[in-house]
């Protein structure tokens, strides 16, 4: 929204935002006069708050009330009144260190950990979605013979999960099939080209090995490997399988913002039943640089959010990554009227502390 605010526009428009954020009442120019130091008298504050009405970024809830922000007016204050917290950052970041133990962790208790801290820190519901396993590194695959003529692909990712495949050898050549222990030592042969070939790739590379250098008598298992991995990286990409990590829920809730049932309703349905349209959300690709090798993140306010339940909701996310790949997200939601300068803080902090843990899973 491009307004042109002069610079006491902008003290009075900061000043009745934050005491609406503190106190959730519609605001006077009473209330500015008396705790803020804006060397202006009351009338005066009166006429700015006016102006401040008719281009949008005020409103009147109610005749002769004070006035709130609107989405407009919670915009300009992020974008031009605030610098996000840095004290706030350095306590998110040392409390994940001190609370955290990614080495000795798994990562869906890593982000649990973290899920939890932040909704504590923020006042906020907490999102984190579990990272993509699309953009997983491969550790280690194995194929290992489950019963005669029936062998299966076992793919372990750098996170430790765990996707398979089973072939069947009979509709892998018409070939009359050797017996269990040749199988055993192919198996165990084609694991080893595997590994030195995959590991270290994510699975969206899993079918771009060069199948041509399996040695002949090994290419009775070049068909089905080449389409199970395929397969295997078309089912792991789909958002269905992302699960979203939520904490915070009951804290928000008692926001007067949330006093109406269905909406809370419409709010519970969405976190609970409607993860994947969520999750389409907050996770997008950030084509941007990160700014001093920091994550960015994005402020979504109000009705600026394309879904029904959270459009009087103000949502703040942001990527972590491993180097420049994206894995997953992490948010805070809360009424449009919430503490932008520390949800912005905290969001951005946890994914920095986020992006650096999961650096430490590559495989070596």
């Amino acid at each position: 929204m491009q307004v042109q605010l002069t610079n006491r526009q902008q003290q009075i428009l900061w000043a009745t935002i934050r005491h609406y954020i503190a106190t959730a009442e519609p605001v006077g120019s009473k209330a500015l006069v008396e705790e803020y130091n804006l060397g202006v008298s009351s009338a005066t504050i009166r006429n700015v708050m006016g102006v401040l009405e008719k281009v949008g970024l005020l409103y009147q809830p109610h005749t002769s009330a004070g006035r709130v922000p609107s989405d407009s007016g919670y915009r300009i204050y992020v974008d031009q009144l605030i610098t996000p917290s840095e004290t706030l950052a350095r306590e998110v970041e040392l409390s994940l260190q001190k609370r955290l133990k990614w080495e000795d962790w798994s990562l869906e208790a890593l982000l649990q950990g973290a899920a939890h801290i932040l909704a504590t820190l923020s006042g906020c519901i907490t999102l984190i979605t579990m990272p993509q396993t699309a953009t997983a590194v491969l550790r280690h695959l194995q194929l290992v013979q489950v019963e005669t003529g029936r062998v299966m692909l076992i793919v372990v990712t750098d996170g430790y999960e765990t996707h398979s495949a089973l072939m069947d050898l009979a509709q892998a050549s018409e070939d009359a099939q050797p017996d269990a222990e040749v199988i055993d030592r192919e198996l165990q042969i084609v694991s080893n080209f595997l590994n030195t070939h995959l590991r270290g790739k994510s699975i969206t590379e899993l079918a771009n090995l060069k199948w041509s250098e399996l040695a002949q008598e090994f290419q009775r298992y070049g068909e089905f490997l080449k389409n199970s991995l395929a397969d295997l990286a078309r089912r792991t990409l789909t958002p269905s399988a992302t699960q979203i990590m939520v904490r915070g829920v009951a804290e928000v809730l008692r926001q007067p913002e949330f006093s109406e049932l269905q909406q809370v309703q419409m709010l519970i349905h969405l976190l609970e039943e409607e993860q994947d349209q969520l999750w389409r959300l907050i996770f997008e690709e950030q084509p941007e640089a990160e700014e001093m090798g920091k994550p960015r993140v994005t402020v979504r306010i109000g009705s600026e959010n394309p879904l029904e339940p959270i459009r009087t909701c103000s949502l703040i996310s942001s990527t972590y990554r491993r180097g420049s790949v994206s894995l997953g997200s992490v948010g805070v939601l809360g009424p449009t009227r919430l503490n932008y300068e520390s949800a912005i803080a905290v969001v951005a902090a946890a994914a920095d502390y986020l992006s650096e843990a999961f650096s430490c899973f590559n495989p070596q």
